[in-house]
């Protein structure tokens, strides 16, 4: 079962990540010795490229524990949400890396393609090394992955990844110097080459995807839809709009206005805000927070009248509508709905203004028609303690 305490920031995620990430450092640097010197040994240029492509592992595992450490900071006052961020920024720093890397790789394999003389001739103890690397970098993936996954951290996924692409470029130095020695001498460059084109295919991929997630990029369109169709199978939602998501490092943030019946007090649409939010946040395991904001009526196309006046300010006006009517002296509440570009009024008196139907009902008239002086006012309701509407 999941350690909850991980999926935040904070330190049990940042122990997390630190005891994978010197793990992997570790085997990096032993791995990426043995391959340069067994490339120099050897004489493949192939195995010397997968030698620097391993060290640039080692620079991504120490990017990724200080930024690791600096992720997980407790929100403060200049940051609010956090420093979760700091881990995209350093999936970035990863691709560039990788990116410099298969780059400088590529243009030394290039060259000695169109140069002959400069061809290495690896030795069969070349295949030896490449197999070493296979095995030692998928179990270094496979176990970085796991962790990356468990935590939700884009991070140390970036950083599995990069062990999985020495994987691959491993077997393509395996097949090179096998091709080689079985007297294809061009085929150990060409492994190279092919070698500095996954690493940089790899480091552009990481730095698109943080940059996406830097300019809030939303989720998946299917994702999105899966969250409309959840928050609108809470009670009391009539509609939604205006749903937006965006990436936080590994986790996933939303908003969303909801449409709720018009007349709901105010602590029965906070407490339908709050349901939607957990029936999110329980559904998607990704989603930390959902910002819900409760809406009478869909505003995206009645945008809400602007221009009606206050609550102080309508009162202030009735008052001046209601000198005649001294009942309103006692006037217990009045409640304001904005609706459809009015307001409406519920009026709540005493019984003992109106002992008996006759007197409430045309009190309630009186009431109504001196508040629809007033073009701004709709719909008024009056109601006596004890009765209903009249």
């Amino acid at each position: 079962m999941t350690d909850t305490s991980e999926l935040l920031p904070g330190k049990s995620r940042e122990r997390t990540m630190r005891r994978v990430t010197l793990t992997a450092a570790f085997i990096n640097l032993m791995l990426s010795a043995a391959q340069i010197v067994g490339g120099v040994f050897t004489q493949s240029q192939a195995l010397i490229a997968d030698g620097m492509h391993t060290l640039s592992d080692l620079m991504s595992d120490g990017v990724v524990l200080l930024a690791g450490r600096q992720a997980n900071v407790a929100p403060d006052s200049e940051h609010p949400y956090g420093h979760a961020r700091i881990e995209t920024l350093a999936t970035v720093v990863v691709g560039l890396l990788l990116l410099g890397v298969g780059i400088g790789i590529g243009v030394d394999a290039g060259q000695r393609l169109f140069e002959p003389e400069r061809l290495l001739s690896p030795e069969p103890l070349a295949l030896g090394f490449a197999v070493l690397a296979i095995v030692f970098k998928e179990g270094l993936y496979q176990y970085t992955i796991r962790v990356a996954r468990r935590i939700r951290s884009n991070l140390l996924k970036a950083n599995a990844w990069h062990h999985r692409s020495d994987v691959v470029s491993s077997i393509v130095v395996l097949v090179g110097v096998g091709g080689t020695l079985a007297g294809l001498p061009y085929l150990d460059a060409v492994a190279a080459v092919l070698v500095a084109a996954l690493i940089a295919h790899m480091g552009g991929k990481l730095i698109w995807d943080s940059a996406r997630e830097l300019i809030d990029t939303g989720l998946a369109e299917e994702r999105v839809e899966h969250i409309r169709q959840t928050i609108l199978a809470v009670e009391g939602v009539k509609n939604l709009h205006m749903l937006r998501t965006r990436r936080m490092a590994g986790t996933a943030l939303a908003d969303v206005h909801i449409q709720v019946p018009s007349r709901v007090s105010i602590s029965e649409g906070h407490q339908i805000s709050e349901r939607v939010r957990l029936a999110v946040t329980d559904a998607f395991e990704e989603v930390t927070d959902v910002t819900v904001h409760i809406d009478p009526e869909d505003d995206e196309h009645n945008p809400p009248a602007l221009d009606l006046p206050t609550r102080t300010h309508l009162l202030s006006r009735l008052q001046g509508q209601w000198a005649e009517i001294s009942e309103t002296r006692q006037l217990e509440n009045v409640v304001l709905h904005y609706l459809g570009g009015q307001v409406h009024l519920e009026l709540y008196l005493p019984q003992s203004v109106a002992p008996d139907v006759e007197a409430a009902s045309n009190l309630s008239a009186r009431l109504r028609e001196a508040s629809k002086q007033l073009a701004e006012v709709g719909e008024v309701v009056v109601y006596f303690r004890g009765n209903g509407p009249r």
